[in-house]
């Protein structure tokens, strides 16, 4: 990367005269042909940065609100349980990730807190076995989206609230006290009670459950894409997409979506973004003109 040069404050002339780069960036990237609210949404993703550590988020009491919902959500959900070491047993470390969660707008939403457990010290064959997360292809998202607007379907998007902590754990896993926590012991670890964030079967056991809280609801899964639903009942038919933790409804019946939003709640605390607006690189008003795209091409 020695012979770039990121300046969008200097003129080609200036950068490559001040720098000697070959190829300035400059040359090439600007903000000067993009509308207002497309400058106004890049702009804003430089104006807070993200912290790294727990040592930098302990005195900002919006990093602080966030690890208290996180620790609360983990305490409610029974995740994990303080326990001794047990001397056959090795430890996983644990760290907080900050993430700054944004509206399609560029405008802050809330700021995320998120324990992760460090799963990459966990060995295949000993601490885990298998690893598997539903992740819908592009060219799926495509189809459905270009179906329900070619039929005027109902067409919204859910988040499944801290997705990764509702599968059941089947292996031991001990995992240390995470930052800010204090023990009324200090040799006391926590014993893993539900999956975490960063462990490897995480993404597998979670699927595992929404997959057989589906089927149970009379959806089907795709051969095709395992991250594909289909349900057809009594003339209602309602079409599920699953990445990771978002979810894509559409849908011929209002009340077979919103029946599906409800059950999806109960079994898993979903949070309702209403009507899609954002998914993969679209966001806002882009998603119409592009699904109306996609109808075009497909009939």
């Amino acid at each position: 990367m020695k012979d770039y040069q990121c300046n969008l404050l200097h003129t080609l002339s200036t950068a490559h005269s001040s720098s000697g780069t070959p190829f300035p960036l400059s040359q090439f990237t600007s903000f000067h042909h993009l509308s207002s609210p497309h400058a106004a949404y890049l702009l804003s993703l430089s104006t807070i940065s993200e912290p790294h550590t727990y040592a930098q988020v302990v005195k900002y009491p919006s990093w602080q609100e966030g690890m208290d919902k996180e620790i609360e959500a983990l305490q409610n959900n029974n995740t994990w349980i303080l326990t001794e070491l047990p001397l056959d047993k090795k430890l996983v470390g644990c760290k907080w990730i900050y993430k700054i969660k944004r509206k399609y707008d560029g405008s802050i939403e809330r700021f995320k807190a998120r324990l992760v457990a460090k799963g990459y010290t966990q060995l295949e064959g000993v601490d885990y076995n298998e690893t598997f997360s539903l992740v819908v292809k592009l060219t799926i998202v495509q189809l459905a989206l270009a179906f329900a607007t070619a039929k005027d379907w109902h067409l919204h998007q859910l988040d499944v609230n801290n997705v990764f902590l509702h599968g059941d754990l089947i292996e031991d896993v001990y995992m240390k006290v995470h930052p800010g926590f204090t023990t009324p012991n200090s040799g006391l670890v926590c014993k893993l009670q539900k999956s975490l964030y960063g462990l490897k079967q995480a993404s597998k056991q979670l699927n595992a459950k929404l997959i057989a809280a589906l089927i149970s609801l009379s959806f089907h899964q795709s051969s095709f894409d395992y991250s594909l639903f289909v349900k057809n009942q009594n003339s209602h038919i309602s079409i599920l997409l699953v990445y990771v933790d978002d979810v894509v409804l559409t849908g011929n019946h209002l009340e077979e979506i919103n029946f599906v939003k409800s059950f999806l709640d109960q079994q898993f605390k979903i949070k309702d973004l209403g009507e899609l607006k954002y998914f993969f690189w679209l966001r806002g008003g882009s998603i119409q003109v592009w699904k109306c795209s996609l109808v075009q091409i497909c009939l």
